[in-house]
């Protein structure tokens, strides 16, 4: 925050950081109209590219530091995503906000009926540590699209990120409309002692029942982006060469950091040893004979999720490793690793893995695969191979998830049109493009009537053929 004089004092005084003065002062910005013109949304979401532009050697560095993250990776994965929404948002929109019509009933005419879609106020975006930049820079499009005023709380696991974010975002943005608030639990939970008008998570179930719980209290509406232990189906129709390239590269970027990576493979047992072969030979041509020396591979973001990855890998039935399984905890460096034989009940097939070990469990045929999806939460991607068109589409509709690709992984969420979001246990709520926008409003409906005409036979009393009338007209 920006350091003010007072003229009394001789002291240099900084405006009060606690969330409720922050939160105060925010409301007391949304409630003078300055964020509703469209021309200062764009000019904010403007704002915002620029700091993507002129800051992202900083912001690329900080991203090397919380996450070992290679520098072109860290550029398409959270500078150029996010320019890729606001550049969207700019282009449509004018035509988001413009009131969209609505048909009266012929019982209910004259009249017009119009949606108009209003900001919602003062909304606090809360995000995790893997894409530390991208998914809070992500809603707050949304977030200036929809014309509210907005907290942003990045996470304290991403230190570099987010003290970068708290530095640059008052250079470019309204800094009576948009804060960025850094810390830990404590101040994450003073934040949601606040009533805000929305609440955006991203994280993991276990904080995200916590977030729901505060909102609760307000009535608070919230979107939930959480995770969970996104499958692989593959047939024993698929392309194993391309299959394997696209199930590799979209495990171990960010080291397998990533909320919709592929978790584990369910892969028909005609293919599975052919499968792994394949994709030990993607690995390799990916990051070498020694990922550790690799520019484009990353790091573990900490020691506790080091250690925490290294007990699944070690624990019972976790498979043996087919490739990779090496680790250096001085470098929170751990390879690529895929595991065959892995055992259903096994810990690690227990919780989302959020780093490079890849289970594999071989199945008997395709409704095996989908039975076993069926089973257990539902999962905030799906990702199925199959050359077999019915095989595909047969997935797709004999199972529930977030989002699914069919002979890809992760592309679903570069897409603006498909909005991206969890069902049942991997979250609530969507974002991305228009459904950004979406989020971030509320549809109010507006019914217009002519006063020329106003017949009694609307009022009461209703006797007689008045009655009757209206019987008939309803």
């Amino acid at each position: 925050m920006t350091a003010t004089i007072d003229p009394t004092m001789t002291s240099i005084s900084t405006p009060d950081p606690s969330p409720a003065a922050v939160l105060g002062r925010l409301r007391a910005t949304f409630d003078s109209g300055r964020t509703r013109p469209i021309e200062w949304r764009k000019e904010q979401l403007r704002g915002l590219d620029r700091l993507l532009v002129e800051s992202e050697a900083e912001l690329l560095e900080a991203l090397r530091l919380d996450l070992g993250k290679p520098s072109l990776e860290g550029f398409i994965t959270d500078i150029a995503f996010v320019r890729a929404e606001i550049a969207d948002t700019l282009r449509h929109l004018d035509r988001w906000l413009a009131p969209t019509r609505a048909k009266v009933p012929v019982k209910q005419q004259p009249g017009t009926a119009r949606i108009h879609r209003d900001p919602l106020g003062a909304v606090l975006i809360i995000g995790p540590w893997n894409y530390p930049i991208q998914l809070v820079l992500a809603p707050l499009v949304g977030a200036i699209a929809g014309g509210n005023t907005a907290v942003v709380k990045p996470s304290e696991v991403a230190e570099h990120s987010s003290r970068a974010l708290a530095r640059l975002v008052p250079r470019y943005l309204d800094p009576d409309a948009f804060a960025i608030v850094e810390g830990g639990v404590e101040e994450t939970t003073a934040l949601l002692h606040e009533r805000w008008d929305h609440i955006f998570y991203t994280g993991n179930g276990t904080v995200g029942r916590v977030v729901m719980a505060a909102a609760a209290r307000h009535l608070t509406p919230v979107t939930l982006e959480l995770g969970g232990k996104s499958p692989v189906i593959v047939d024993r129709s698929a392309n194993l060469d391309v299959a394997a390239r696209r199930i590799a590269w979209g495990k171990f970027l960010n080291a397998g950091q990533t909320c919709i990576a592929p978790d584990y493979v369910l892969v028909d047992r005609t293919v599975e040893a052919p499968l792994l072969a394949r994709m030990a030979d993607a690995v390799r041509s990916f990051y070498g004979p020694d990922p550790a020396a690799s520019p484009d591979y990353g790091r573990i973001v900490n020691q506790r999720h080091f250690d925490r990855l290294s007990a699944l890998a070690d624990g019972d039935g976790a498979g043996e490793a087919v490739f990779g399984g090496t680790r250096d905890a001085s470098m929170r460096y751990y390879a690529p690793t895929a595991l065959r034989g892995t055992d259903p009940s096994a810990p690690i097939m227990q919780e989302e893995i959020f780093g490079p070990i890849l289970p594999t469990i071989a199945v008997d045929d395709l409704d095996a695969s989908i039975d076993y999806v069926n089973a257990h939460d539902k999962p905030l991607a799906l990702y199925v191979f199959a050359e077999d068109a019915a095989a595909s589409t047969r997935v797709v509709e004999a199972t529930s998830s977030g989002g699914v690709c069919v002979n890809a992984t992760l592309f679903h969420i570069t897409v603006p049109g498909l909005p991206f979001g969890g069902v049942g246990e991997s979250g609530m709520g969507a974002y991305h493009g228009r459904a950004s926008f979406e989020t971030f409003t509320h549809r109010k409906s507006v019914l217009t009537r002519p006063t020329k005409l106003d017949p009694s036979v609307a009022y009461p009393p209703y006797t007689g053929i008045k009655g009757k009338l209206l019987r008939k007209l309803l």
